[in-house]
């Protein structure tokens, strides 16, 4: 089922390796302009507008933006009693992990009297998107809101498409979500409009003010992803999302009943998912194979899974030992990676790409989309080669409070006028002299 690419006997440099392995193609350039309109119709026009594109795109036009807050009580009371235990089981270890993310304030003494101390402030209002496409994902709503709560952002507002089916509410697990987790602003716009209107801001159909945030975070689809690169400068964003990614890197030892499923269980996400089997054994890649064929028939999303499974950004790479396969999911940079390897955790240890590193046959990506405590919202594309996923940091703000005495200053200042009148910028200088009466 998976498309093969042999690399027995050779490892390509990086970027052929690059150029070579699977890849879900998304040109977010190419659909700028379809949602540049809808960007600045929604500066131009706010609310209205937004409710304009959401019947466009959703067929059904709320009431409203924001949730009425007992729509988000009477959804938490009325969610699944064992839904709504996982979501707390969820929410209690991702809480204990992002609560040891938490930075300090750090004050170096450079000289006497002259110190610089780096102040982490937490952004001050945040929106935070959860998706609502083939998918409900409550579970991202957990892992938006805690990393931001911990980090003290004092303002949250949660948005996710409003449905027909609902009467133009956000799915109810959303809701109930939110509301589990303490928030009480929600807004039931989704796609590009969205995060227009979170950047701009607005005035609801009652009056009310909707309150425009300093930053974006959240995955969906090409064209929010779109929205966000426009918008990127007014807001903060997190990152640019494309689709989602399962990198296995395993050998003879590995379980292929496992590795098809992990495969099978990323593929369900959507039909441009990526799922890679990086290994050096020909024989694991047939029985993995054969696994594919036979539980993906069982499951319930399994035309959609076919296609993700078949298509360029998905196959088997193989390699011709585990210290090649290393070379190639760090060129690859997975969204998540598994490692089902002998001594798994000395081959994960290794790894310098990758989103997140599940280790071990017992460490499945779907523990980390739920129930790990570590967080799911993470860089694709590649894009792990350089950045990180969503975390208490991507909330905070580094300030340098520099704090000098006039002696301090003074024993510095013939430094800082040579390296002014290098760079042809006496005035810097003199700023410095003047305070001690010299021309510069």
């Amino acid at each position: 089922m998976l498309s093969r690419t042999d690399l027995r006997g050779r490892v390509p440099s990086p970027a052929a390796l690059r150029a070579m392995l699977p890849r879900a193609e998304t040109d977010v350039d190419a659909v700028l302009n379809r949602v540049r309109p809808i960007v600045e119709d929604v500066r131009d026009r706010g609310v209205p507008a937004v409710l304009d594109h959401t019947e466009r795109f959703d067929r059904v036009r709320p009431a409203s933006v924001r949730v009425p807050e007992d729509a988000l009580k009477e959804a938490l009371d009325r969610l699944d009693p064992a839904v709504r235990d996982a979501l707390e089981e969820s929410v209690r270890r991702a809480r204990a992990v992002h609560a040891d993310q938490r930075r300090t304030d750090v004050t170096t003494q450079v000289v006497a009297g002259g110190t610089v101390t780096e102040r982490w402030v937490p952004v001050r209002r945040v929106g935070l998107y959860a998706p609502g496409g083939l998918a409900v994902y409550p579970s991202s709503v957990v892992m938006n809101v805690v990393p931001a709560q911990t980090a003290g952002v004092e303002s949250l507002v949660v948005c996710s498409p409003p449905q027909a089916e609902f009467g133009g509410l956000p799915h109810p697990t959303i809701l109930a979500a939110a509301a589990l987790l303490g928030v009480g602003e929600v807004w039931a716009v989704g796609g590009a409009q969205a995060v227009a209107l979170l950047a701009y801001g607005g005035t609801d159909t009652d009056g009310a003010e909707l309150e425009p945030v300093d930053m974006v975070t959240g995955p969906g689809n090409v064209y929010l992803t779109a929205a966000k690169r426009l918008l990127r400068g007014l807001v903060g964003i997190d990152s640019e999302a494309g689709p989602t990614e399962i990198a296995i890197l395993a050998d003879a030892t590995a379980d292929p009943v496992h590795v098809a499923a992990d495969l099978i269980s990323q593929a369900e996400h959507d039909t441009l998912a990526a799922s890679v089997l990086v290994t050096d054994s020909a024989e694991l890649a047939d029985a993995v194979d054969a696994e594919l064929v036979a539980q993906v028939e069982r499951t319930r999303h399994r035309e959609r899974i076919t296609t993700a499974l078949r298509g360029k950004q998905s196959g088997c790479v193989l390699v011709s030992s585990v210290e090649d396969g290393l070379t190639v999911v760090d060129a690859y940079g997975a969204e998540h990676l598994e490692v089902q390897t002998a001594d798994a955790s000395a081959v994960a240890a290794r790894v310098r790409s990758a989103g997140a590193i599940f280790v071990g046959p017992h460490s499945p990506v779907s523990l980390g989309d739920y129930c790990a405590g570590s967080n799911h919202v993470l860089p694709t594309g590649g894009c792990a080669r350089h950045s990180s996923g969503l975390s208490v940091q991507t909330f905070l703000r580094g300030i340098h409070v520099v704090d000098y005495t006039r002696e301090a200053l003074e024993a510095v200042a013939p430094h800082v006028v040579a390296l002014a009148e290098a760079e042809d910028l006496p005035a810097h200088g003199q700023a410095v002299t003047a305070r001690f009466g010299g021309a510069g």
